[in-house]
């Protein structure tokens, strides 16, 4: 990649994804407990763990495969998944934050907190994959239609 620092970015992205993966996996298994909220956890809850799960494999790809296997990374579809993913994120956070209500004073509520967390982490991925798709625009941009070469001819003799 053109930046250094997207390389960072990927790895914080992969982080919260991480993060968002367990505080909503809990707040799914508050309702199937026998101490819970009883019955099936909320489709928003559900499709936050999707997004997550869909965000790891994603940062896979766009992180690992235009380093180790070039041939199957094509830049438009790193671009048009991000754009999908950074969708998925404001949707799902949308949706969970209209569906939790608030904001709350939890005063120690366990799963209060958890879903403000939760909540949260879910609009941090969205300005992630929002900043990752805007950088990836830009750049695809950039390149589109001009021969940019990736060596620089140098006037100085090979043997110096």
């Amino acid at each position: 990649m053109a930046l250094t620092f997207a390389p960072l970015v990927h790895l914080v992205a992969a982080i919260f994804a991480i993060i968002e993966l367990g505080l909503t996996a809990y707040w799914a298994s508050l309702y199937h407990s026998y101490f819970g909220f009883g019955g099936d956890s909320p489709s928003t809850v559900n499709f936050m763990i999707f997004a997550s799960v869909w965000s790891i494999l994603i940062l896979i790809y766009i992180g690992l495969t235009p380093l180790y296997m070039t041939s199957v990374f094509h830049r438009l579809g790193a671009l048009v998944l991000n754009v999908v993913t950074a969708i998925f994120w404001f949707a799902g956070s949308i949706a969970l934050a209209v569906g939790f209500g608030g904001p709350y004073d939890c005063h120690g509520v366990r799963s209060c907190q958890v879903a403000e967390a939760a909540i949260a982490f879910g609009f941090f991925l969205w300005a992630i994959f929002t900043f990752l798709a805007a950088v990836d625009a830009i750049e695809s941009l950039r390149r589109r239609g001009h021969n940019v070469e990736t060596k620089q001819s140098t006037n100085a003799y090979p043997g110096a």
